[in-house]
């Protein structure tokens, strides 16, 4: 039998990180040898996570001390900001996945317009290769570092890359209008993500195209179709611990949008498009790393809406994490991650 891969996740008391430990805990190619929570250095993750009192874990600790240098794999769970200097420091034989924003986007001068600070590491930058798994495969496999998407980004793009690729959809004129459960926000204290606040109620927010995900898509379909490419996109927080479904609506023959779709992801494990007319909910996908993507065409012709729906924890982070660490380190891409989704 193969020896298991040791990996450590540098941020484990935060929800990404705890469902990295949730998906490993099932994963018989990776062994959990490091968890990092600088708060919560020197308590057991139980203490932290009662749902994970069952596994046999290591102790949180400080990354500072942490010992890399007989790690196969390090996973960056940590807040935006600060992975880059962190990457900088570790072992060049460790690979890491980093599930933040900070290495997203290529250009160092982007990233700085979107995340309002200057890049720390833009000589590393060139190493990352973008993580969302279905479109840069081989990539993946061979990279020393792989930037995790946003989840947001990754719902839509998962909706729109192959119609801007089969040339079926007018680049001008794509709206997407997309809901998040709460647990996108992440785990720090807010004020604004108590239940009071949301329990009942739907909110917008980063409206008018300042969502930091916008970034990602400009950079993406934009290489995609060799020219500027630009969406309306608007965000909206649910009363949902979990989940995310965008609703894009764009100008094209609704069949055509369909069989591009069907075209793209024949082959992909995780990405599924329903039969013609068919919408998925949030609740289809919840817990596991699967995507749903159903098209209807509008009353209006020329008309189709996209809808896409992915578990913004699973495959919109830490799924798609322990997907893209299998092909970095020579595994099945799909191991550990078959779980069915949890219903009700």
């Amino acid at each position: 039998m193969t020896q298991a891969k040791k990996i450590a996740i540098l941020g484990a008391s935060g929800y990404t990180g705890a469902e990295l430990v949730r998906l490993i805990a099932g994963h018989n190619g990776m062994e959990i040898m490091a968890l990092s929570g600088e708060r919560n250095a020197g308590k057991p993750m139980a203490d932290v996570f009662a749902h994970l009192r069952h596994l046999d874990l290591p102790h949180l600790q400080k990354i500072a001390d942490i010992d890399f240098s007989h790690l196969d794999l390090v996973f960056c769970a940590l807040p935006h900001g600060h992975s880059q200097a962190i990457v900088r420091e570790l072992p060049k034989s460790v690979k890491i996945v980093d599930l933040g924003a900070d290495f997203r986007l290529r250009d160092p001068a982007a990233y700085e317009k979107w995340y309002n600070r200057p890049h720390d590491a833009p000589d590393i930058q060139p190493e990352a290769v973008y993580g969302l798994t279905e479109f840069y495969r081989d990539a993946i496999a061979s990279a020393r570092l792989v930037a995790g998407t946003g989840c947001n980004a990754a719902t839509v793009q998962y909706a729109i890359r192959p119609l801007i690729s089969a040339q079926v959809i007018d680049l001008d004129d794509i709206i997407c209008d997309l809901k998040n459960g709460i647990s996108g926000a992440g785990r720090a204290l807010n004020q604004n993500m108590l239940f009071g606040e949301r329990a009942q109620d739907v909110m917008s927010y980063a409206q008018g195209g300042t969502h930091r995900h916008i970034g990602e898509f400009d950079q993406e379909f934009s290489a995609i179709a060799g020219r500027d490419v630009k969406i309306m996109f608007t965000p909206h927080l649910v009363p949902a611990n979990r989940g995310i479904l965008a609703t894009c609506y764009v100008m094209g023959d609704p069949s055509q949008v369909h069989d591009a779709l069907s075209a793209a992801y024949n082959d992909e494990k995780f990405i599924h498009v329903l039969p013609f007319g068919h919408m998925p909910a949030m609740s289809d996908v919840q817990g596991s790393n699967l995507c749903h993507i159903g098209v209807v065409a509008d009353r209006l012709p020329g008309r189709a809406t996209v809808v896409a729906t992915l578990d913004n924890l699973t495959k919109g982070s830490s799924g798609q994490a322990v997907q893209n660490a299998n092909l970095m380190l020579g595994l099945d891409e799909t191991q550990g991650l078959q779980m069915a989704p949890l219903f009700p």
